[in-house]
């Protein structure tokens, strides 16, 4: 499997446990002492870094530091728009697709150029 597709799939499960640990919280712990809610993140981020390390590692072999970083962005974002649909049930408005797009042209850019620099 290619570097940078097995970072990808590990760079899903991370921001899936990442998601959870930012984020989730503010449905299923909402009525916790921050304290408390901050150390159950930190347990769950312990298993969100068993994969962002690795993919980093791995992607880093095949990426430039750059690219690597925007697809990790933008593999954020579809981890993230699931999340907050389905789990946190919030709506996803008209300017989500505009953020979105957004993302899109940043992983243009970063990857249309061998290396991931700035043409010369």
């Amino acid at each position: 499997m290619h570097a940078a597709l097995q970072a990808a799939l590990l760079l899903i499960v991370s921001n899936a446990f990442m998601s959870y640990a930012w984020y989730g919280h503010l449905r299923d712990l909402a009525h916790k002492p921050w304290y408390l809610v901050a150390v159950a993140a930190w347990g769950v981020a312990f298993f969100e870094y068993q994969f962002q390390v690795p993919a980093n590692r791995i992607g880093f072999t095949a990426l430039t530091l750059p690219q690597l970083k925007i697809m990790q962005e933008a593999i954020s974002l579809l981890v993230f728009v699931p999340f907050s649909v389905l789990y946190m049930r919030a709506p996803v408005g008209v300017d989500y697709l505009y953020a979105s797009l957004c993302i899109l042209g940043a992983v243009y850019f970063i990857f249309r150029s061998a290396g991931g620099a700035a043409p010369a």
